[in-house]
């Protein structure tokens, strides 16, 4: 594994009203809201390299836990030109955001993207698309084994073949957890680090360290397996078991 350490992430104005936000929402809902703060920009920068990685062909993208839109922002300029972006977020005051984000973006006009909005869970999403490149926003050690398995098996099943899945995971949770909440909380954390550990040996490709998150954070890079003429599509870690 790729081990990638990024430089200083300054904090703007703007990322602090967003910190509010978030601790608002999440003292509403954490299930619809997901991280505990918005995503720097060195982490974003980290999360969207598969679709710099794919440029320039156009590419079908899928955001999912959004959120205010920090990765958003930086997804948007990426685009290559004719790409779809399909930005899944439940919380529905996330969601108003960022449709006005993407009405406002000045690199919308540029990409000529088709960019649209769904406020829904992910694993609720009801779409035949299939995506090169899914970014995931949500932090899964805060939900449940169960919800875990149904995001993971619904991200797999919406790649195309050879598609790349990136998300983050805060460092230290684990620890942290076993140190101060609940044994019945500390199980539960270590049950989803258990399946997430089984989707990164089955799929990974690299792992990097965003030092420079508050708070810092891993980006791992799972593909969707290739799929050879003649052969059923791969199944799921879950539908596997």
């Amino acid at each position: 594994m790729n081990d990638w350490t990024t430089s200083h992430d300054r904090v703007p104005a703007q990322r602090n009203a967003e910190g509010w936000m978030f601790l608002i929402e999440a003292a509403r809902d954490l299930r619809t809201t997901g991280a505990i703060a918005p995503s720097g920009t060195a982490l974003a920068r980290v999360l969207t390299d598969p679709v710099r990685a794919q440029a320039p062909r156009p590419l079908a993208v899928l955001e999912a836990g959004a959120g205010t839109g920090a990765v958003t922002r930086t997804l948007i300029p990426e685009l290559p030109r004719g790409s779809r972006l399909d930005i899944v977020e439940a919380n529905p005051r996330f969601a108003a955001r960022l449709r006005r984000l993407v009405t406002a973006h000045p690199h919308m006009a540029a990409t000529s993207a088709q960019v649209n909005v769904h406020q829904t869970y992910v694993e609720e999403l009801d779409t035949d698309q299939r995506y090169d490149v899914i970014v995931s926003g949500l932090p899964l050690t805060n939900f449940t084994p169960a919800q875990v398995e149904r995001i993971m098996a619904r991200y797999m099943e919406l790649l195309h073949p050879g598609g790349t899945l990136t998300y983050f995971a805060y460092l230290g949770t684990r620890r942290a957890r076993a140190l101060t909440a609940s044994r019945a909380e500390a199980r539960r954390h270590a049950a989803v680090d258990d399946i997430m550990a089984t989707y990164q040996r089955t799929y990974a490709t690299g792992r990097w360290t965003v030092w420079a998150n508050i708070p810092p954070a891993y980006v791992w890079h799972l593909q969707s397996p290739l799929v050879s003429a003649g052969q059923p599509e791969p199944q799921p870690v879950e539908a596997r078991r």
